[in-house]
């Protein structure tokens, strides 16, 4: 599971942690269902290449459907080589790979 006091109140002296929740969060696909900034936090995280989709597409608050990682082209927002490419191997590595199956 995730940690809600981490995503709501993050330590920007950590960001590794802060996207390391925010991944957990989204895999789970729960939290696409909460308030909106969860989902803002989410999607911003997604497109600015801190984190990938999830391996199961989900539904957000108002029903919108977020595609799984496995449906957007290899190199794309959400896709595991888009977040390889923006911040490199080491934080993939660090951030993402220990929450997610590829």
């Amino acid at each position: 599971m995730f940690s809600v006091a981490i995503i709501e109140n993050p330590d920007l002296d950590n960001e590794i942690e802060y996207y390391t929740e925010l991944q957990k969060a989204i895999n789970s696909g729960v939290a696409w269902s909460f308030q909106g900034s969860y989902g803002r936090a989410m999607m911003d995280a997604i497109a600015s290449g801190y984190c990938l989709l999830g391996k199961a597409p989900a539904r957000d608050y108002w029903g919108n459907r977020i595609p799984s990682r496995d449906e957007v082209q290899e190199g794309t927002k959400g896709s595991y080589q888009f977040v390889v490419d923006r911040f490199g191997i080491e934080y993939t590595r660090k951030a993402i790979l220990p929450n997610v199956q590829i």
